[in-house]
Parts: C-alpha cells; sequence; structure tokens
C-alpha cells in the first residue's frame, strides 16, 4: 500500500542532454522558489491586512445588517444579515447571456420563490462568509433561484460572559425578524454548515414554530459514532482527559478560547495535506495557484475566538457527552428534544470527510426515531444525501458541490413540504441531454445503520464520558485558582500571538525584513519566467519524491491513528472502568410521544380537494422514487377548479401529510373510499383527470404510475 513510486527514468540522448535538463530544471527551480516565497509573504501580509480591517466576513456580495447582537438582551457578537440581490452582472463575473437557467427557476421575477433561506458558517475557529466566498455558492445558489437571503454572521470576540444559550436566543431573534419581513412564504429555511448544522437543528427543536425546513451540512449530531479504523477524531477527548482542557485553554485566554487551537486540531488530522501536499501543489503550479490559494488562506488564517463558557458546553455537553442525541441536553432552561423539529430535515454528508463522516451526520436519526414509522407518525419528512468523495470542507465550499448538490438542495426546499412523511434519500441524476433530474428513493433506517460498524463501539464512550466530568470537576477546584491567578489579558494575548498558526503566517510577511529582497526580486524572476518542460526527467524526479514523502506522512498518520484508536479501546473498554463510570451513561431519556390523530378514522372523511390530492399523493408515490417534478406539480392545483383555490401553501402540505398517513396506513381502502368522496361521477372524472394532467407525463412516465392510474380509474368506475 505505501510502496514507492516506480516511474523509470530512461536516459535519452548525450550527456549533455542532461546536463541541459538539469540546468533548466535548476533555473525552473530558483524561479519557482522565489515565487513561492512571494506568495508566503503576500500571505502573510494579507493575514495582517485582514487583523487591521477587524477580520470582516469573507463573502463575495454585499451585505445589510438589520440586527446587532451586542444591542439585545442579552447581548452577543452576532448580527443578521441581509445578501443584496446580484441580478446585476458582477464586475468580477460579467454575464454573457449563455449562463443556464435551473429548470425551477421562474423566467420572470414577479412569481419567483420567496421563502427566505438564512444561511449560517461554521463558528469553530474560523470566520464567517465562506458559505458566500465565492459567485458559484450556497448564497449564489440561492439567489440565482430567487429566494431571499440572510446570513448570520459573528465577529472575532464574543461578549465576556457569553453562553451558547445567549447564542441561541439571539437566533431565535435573527429568525423571528426574518419570518416578519416575508409574513406570506413560511417560516425561513435554515443552512447550516458544520458547527452551525447542529446549531441550527437544536433552535428547530427548542423553537419550531418559527424554523422551516433545515439543511445540516457536515453537522455532527452523533458525537460517538464512527467507523473502527477510519474515524480517529472521536477518540482524542477521551485520550486527553476529557473537556478539562477546554477549561485550561479558556482560563489560559483570561476568560477567551482561541480558536487557532480548533484550527491546529483540524490540520493535524492529516499531516501529508497540512505539512507537505498543499504546499508542493502550490509550489509546482506556482505559476497559477496563487489567486485560488491566498483566497482561501484569507478564510482559513482568520481565527476567531469563543468563550471559555461556549467551548466548555460545545465539548461537555455535545462532543465527549453526546447530550443531544441521548435527550439530555438542556438549553434556556428547557430539555432539547430533537424529534420536535417540525420542518423537513435535509442531511447533506460524505464519505470523504474525515472530521464529520457520514454515521455521525446521520446515525441520530434511528437512535431518536428508532424506525420510519415513528417518523410518519410525528408526520415529520428526513432526507439525506451522501456524496462520494469530497472533503469536509468541500461539502460548503467547493463550487462544484454549490453548483450541483446545494443548486439542487435550495431548488427543492419548498417542495419537500409536498413529500409523504417518512425517510427519504435525494438523489441526483443527469440524463443524456445534460439536463440534471432528482428524485427522493425511500429508505429504511437500516439503510443508514448499513454505513456503521455497528453500535458496539461506542460502550466505550461513557465511561470517557465520566473520567472526563472527573477530570474536569478536580481541575476546577484545586487549580483553576492559580491558573486564574496568574493570568491576565497581556498573557492571554501574548499567548494567542505566540501559536504557531499565527507566527508562520506574520513570520513571513514585511514585518520579517528577511522578506524585503523579495519584492524586487520576485519582479525580476516574472520577467524572465522560464518554466521548465513537463518531460524534463528531473521534473520526474521531484514528483517521485513528492509522492514518497506524501505517503510516508500518511503511513505515519495511520500508525498514529492506530495507535490512539488501540489505546483509547484498552482503557475505556475494560471491565473496571465500565464499573468505575456512572450507570448514568446508560440511562436514556424517557420517551414523551403523543401521536397524531388520523388515519383510519380519515379515510372516508372530505371532498372534492381531498380526493385530488389523494390520487395525486397515489400516482406521486406509485413508481420506484418520488420525482421533484411531480412534487412540483402540486403547485399546479390552484386555479385547475373553483373547488381547489385555496390549496396552496401550508394548507396543501397539511392536506398531502394526511393524505399520505392514509394511503400509508391502508392503502387499498383509501383508494376504495373515493367513490364516497366524489359521489358524482362527473366529479370523479375531473378530479382523476386533474391529477393525470399533473402527474402522468407521457411518455416518460413510469410504468407503475401507469398503472395506478388505471386502477384508481377502475375503483371510480371511470
Amino acid at each position: 500500500m505505501y510502496s514507492i513510486p516506480t516511474t523509470r527514468l530512461t536516459p535519452t540522448g548525450s550527456p549533455l542532454h542532461w546536463l541541459t535538463d538539469a540546468l533548466a530544471y535548476t533555473g525552473d527551480s530558483f524561479q519557482r522558489a522565489v515565487l513561492f516565497a512571494d506568495i508566503m509573504r503576500r500571505r502573510g501580509n494579507q493575514y495582517l491586512d485582514h487583523l487591521r480591517q477587524g477580520q470582516p466576513p469573507v463573502l463575495t456580495f454585499s451585505y445589510d445588517i438589520l440586527l446587532d447582537g451586542r444591542e439585545m438582551d442579552p447581548p452577543t457578537n452576532f448580527y443578521l444579515a441581509r445578501i443584496r440581490d446580484r441580478r446585476t452582472p458582477s464586475p468580477s463575473r460579467p454575464s454573457d447571456g449563455k449562463e443556464k437557467r435551473h429548470p425551477l427557476m421562474p423566467t420572470s421575477s414577479p412569481k419567483a420563490p420567496t421563502r427566505p433561506i438564512i444561511i449560517i458558517d461554521p463558528r469553530a475557529g474560523h470566520g464567517p462568509g465562506i458559505g458566500g466566498a465565492k459567485r458559484d455558492s450556497e448564497i449564489g445558489m440561492a439567489l440565482d433561484q430567487g429566494y431571499p437571503v440572510y446570513v448570520i454572521l459573528f465577529s472575532t470576540r464574543p461578549l465576556a460572559g457569553q453562553t451558547l444559550d445567549h447564542v441561541q436566543l439571539a437566533m431565535a431573534r435573527f429568525v423571528e425578524t426574518v419570518r416578519d419581513r416575508h409574513p406570506q412564504t413560511g417560516n425561513p429555511a435554515i443552512i447550516g454548515n458544520c458547527q452551525a448544522g447542529w446549531a441550527a437543528a437544536l433552535l428547530g427543536a427548542v423553537r419550531p414554530d418559527i424554523t422551516g425546513p433545515i439543511v445540516m451540512n457536515g453537522a455532527p449530531l452523533s458525537y460517538w459514532a464512527g467507523v473502527k479504523g477510519k474515524h480517529p477524531m472521536r477518540y482524542k477527548g477521551g485520550l486527553t482527559g476529557g473537556v478539562w482542557q477546554a477549561s485550561l485553554w479558556g482560563d489560559l485566554g483570561n476568560g477567551m478560547f482561541d480558536g487557532a487551537h480548533l484550527v491546529a486540531g483540524f490540520e493535524d488530522l492529516n499531516p501529508a495535506n497540512t505539512l507537505w501536499n498543499k504546499h508542493y501543489h502550490l509550489w509546482a503550479n506556482v505559476d497559477t495557484e496563487a489567486d485560488r490559494y491566498l483566497e482561501f488562506e484569507r478564510w482559513w488564517n482568520g481565527y476567531y475566538l469563543l468563550t471559555a463558557e461556549e467551548i466548555h458546553f460545545i465539548v461537555d455537553q455535545l462532543f465527549v457527552g453526546n447530550r443531544a442525541q441521548r435527550g439530555r441536553l438542556v438549553m434556556n432552561d428547557q430539555r432539547v428534544d430533537l424529534k420536535a423539529m417540525k420542518g423537513p430535515i435535509v442531511v447533506f454528508a460524505s464519505h470523504g470527510d474525515n472530521i464529520t463522516p457520514p454515521q455521525q451526520a446521520l446515525n441520530w436519526i434511528p437512535a431518536e426515531w428508532g424506525s420510519v414509522d415513528e417518523i410518519r407518525r410525528r408526520q415529520q419528512t428526513i432526507v439525506y444525501m451522501v456524496h462520494g468523495t469530497i472533503g469536509h470542507l468541500g461539502i460548503f465550499v467547493s463550487a462544484g458541490v454549490s453548483r450541483k448538490e446545494h443548486r439542487e438542495i435550495i431548488a427543492s426546499i419548498d417542495l419537500m413540504d409536498y413529500l409523504s412523511p417518512g425517510l427519504y434519500e435525494m438523489v441526483i441524476s443527469d440524463d443524456d441531454d445534460g439536463i440534471r433530474k432528482v428524485r427522493f428513493e425511500a429508505r429504511e433506517m437500516a439503510d443508514i445503520l448499513a454505513m456503521d460498524d455497528g453500535e458496539d463501539d461506542q460502550i466505550a464512550f461513557g465511561p470517557a464520558e465520566a473520567l472526563s466530568s472527573y477530570n474536569d470537576r478536580v481541575y476546577r477546584r484545586l487549580v483553576r485558582p492559580w491558573v486564574k491567578a496568574a493570568v491576565n489579558e497581556a498573557t492571554a494575548e501574548t499567548l494567542r500571538q505566540l501559536h504557531p498558526l499565527r507566527t508562520s503566517r506574520y513570520g513571513f510577511s514585511d514585518l520579517n525584513p528577511w522578506m524585503a529582497p523579495m519584492v524586487h526580486l520576485v519582479d525580476e524572476v516574472k520577467k524572465q519566467r522560464r518554466p521548465v518542460s513537463p518531460d524534463n526527467p528531473f521534473l520526474a524526479m521531484e514528483k517521485i519524491f513528492s509522492d514518497t514523502v506524501s505517503k510516508s506522512l500518511d503511513l505515519y498518520r495511520d500508525c498514529r491513528d492506530r495507535s490512539i484508536e488501540s489505546w483509547f479501546y484498552a482503557i475505556f473498554d475494560h471491565p473496571w472502568m465500565r464499573a468505575i463510570a456512572n450507570d448514568e451513561t446508560t440511562d436514556d431519556a424517557v420517551e414523551t410521544f403523543e401521536c397524531r390523530a388520523g388515519g383510519l378514522t380519515e379515510v372516508h372523511n372530505g371532498g372534492f380537494a381531498d380526493a385530488v390530492v389523494r390520487i395525486m399523493v397515489a400516482l406521486a408515490h406509485a413508481g420506484s422514487a418520488t420525482r421533484r417534478r411531480s412534487l412540483a406539480a402540486y403547485d399546479g392545483l390552484t386555479g385547475r377548479d373553483v373547488r381547489l383555490t385555496d390549496i396552496h401553501g401550508p394548507v396543501l402540505s397539511e392536506m398531502i401529510k394526511q393524505q399520505s398517513g392514509i394511503m400509508k396506513s391502508a392503502p387499498e381502502s383509501a383508494l376504495a373510499a373515493l367513490p364516497c368522496l366524489l359521489p358524482c361521477r362527473s366529479d370523479r372524472q375531473k378530479a382523476l383527470a386533474i391529477a393525470t394532467a399533473l402527474m402522468v407525463r407521457e411518455p416518460d412516465a413510469d410504468a407503475q404510475v401507469i398503472r395506478m392510474r388505471d386502477a384508481i380509474a377502475a375503483v371510480m368506475g371511470i
């Protein structure tokens, strides 16, 4: 697996040719070294400039501030902004009139979708704006399709004593403000990236009255889940003793936790990329990669702070304690019940994500609901999508992912209200004409659990949590007073500025006098730039050497991760540790569920509108999967008949859920009852004609849909 590449370098020509190649490669290497060093200098200067500007969001879109959290009670460092519409061409991306329109995007603006979308970026060491740092981004895709877009941003330094309870209250106020600005469109949809995904879920669970669909991209809610041998990040908290380290670093920061520690933890996961690959890629493509590299580094090098209270809550309650999934999380004196969310839930994960693997993004669904029948009884709709290869950042940063996955998720947000309650996988495919198609395939809990290797590996996390709580109590009582006595704001700021991630940035900036010659030298190099020929044998040797270094670092990473995993289970899966651990780790929250009324009692109740919707539901779910265009067809009901005039929006959504429940409970009885709902033969003919015109599109209609239409016609005697 870790064999050294064996590219054969066969000498061709005379020794003079080899000497010529060597000289050409040496000259190219020197020029690349100068250009590379200059990019490092520009990166350092960019870092310092960003600091001087107050580290503003890296958004490429203009925006207006609507609410400032510092002026609210309790105050926070968050604020609400609205993105200005970009229908006019951007100077950086002029319109050529050839951009493809989305098939669901309206051709005229007055009838464009108007449900507001709120996008929240992660607050996990970095700053906000990455969800709109490019034109092709989540924000860009939403604007392209006519949605009003809002973002929840935050400043570098939180207010002293700020807690996640305060942040949740501020976010609820922001969502209420957006809802009130769009009273005719339903509750806002919320898109949360990474840490912001679970924050949005917690908000939706506590305030389901103000939140609409919630999209979670790479958001961990099952912190203990993972596959043995693949996901070592979940073990680190236990092996380092738990949450006490977060308490220590918060105290050393004089009440503030430095986000650079979190970024360093992310970089440590993949030493080959951190120490070599990304720098070698820049070195090898130094003539073309500078702008892309610096654009990303501007966000990656923006280190933001959290309060000691915030990081302690995150590590103790969510990471180590896994309390959100276990129903033990309390925010603002209210227990967080994830099943209380009302709007559709969309989870986007990736097998290539080593920070939030699919198990951590999805396993909370079977843990919370238990079965798909439970999801249906609660009238909930859950949709998930799993990418095959993209990494964690790519889930919400990649332009390619934005143009495909996020574009289709956003285009489907309103239509998901029309999906029958249940669990679905969203599948995107392209036909021969390049037209993108979306379908929702019904799934069972077993499909999610099949991505995992079982739950036995999570037993050891209970003792790890118990030890974490004990260590934190010891630290707070015996050590914290001494640490606080030795720390002030000057020492805290000194520690922050001496962090290796910061020194490696400003150390290569113009603050370093040794970088001064680069300014003049790089101009001369650019004038005389002569890239080496791609077939130069020394360039091939360079690539072999780089590949060897990269694979060696991967080998180190794998050995380290296996060792971490082995030690974790050796310590915390031991019978003695299980006996020492508090039994409350296995005491799950008591289920308090009240089933909604409906089902068989409603089979024979209703009129013309109920019958039409029931027929449409039967046709929409007759095939192997529910196509998005079938969901879009529901919007065509209004105007087809005077009795359907008021059937739209929340009324239509609720009616679809009701009729879906009836069809799921007793499909044969539901169809047999249609003549009771439509006593008049002409009404039966009209109802079937309306449903068929909207749902059955020849000639590519599924054979199962055609058979269902014929069966309904036979039942109604027409």
